[in-house]
């Protein structure tokens, strides 16, 4: 595991410090856990972007062919 020091403007420490407390969780922990969420939202995003730019609008197309004509259910109308 590693160590870090970082600097946080007061007012944003109190407020962590006040919402890790809530939480009944530490600093650290509360740290750590929202690094992780933006870490995952950064992963997530580059995810579908990737995904996104492998994208072919024919197969889209043809996936969609595949599908019989219907009409809407009442709720979607």
């Amino acid at each position: 595991m590693s160590a870090i020091s970082i600097r946080l403007p007061d007012s944003l420490h109190r407020l962590a410090r006040d919402i890790a407390r809530q939480d009944q969780v530490s600093m650290n922990q509360f740290i750590a856990s929202a690094v992780a969420e933006k870490v995952s939202a950064l992963a997530t995003e580059q995810y579908l972007n990737e995904r996104a730019a492998r994208g072919s609008s024919e197969k889209f197309r043809a996936a969609l062919a595949q599908v019989p004509p219907a009409d809407p259910e009442a709720f979607d109308q």
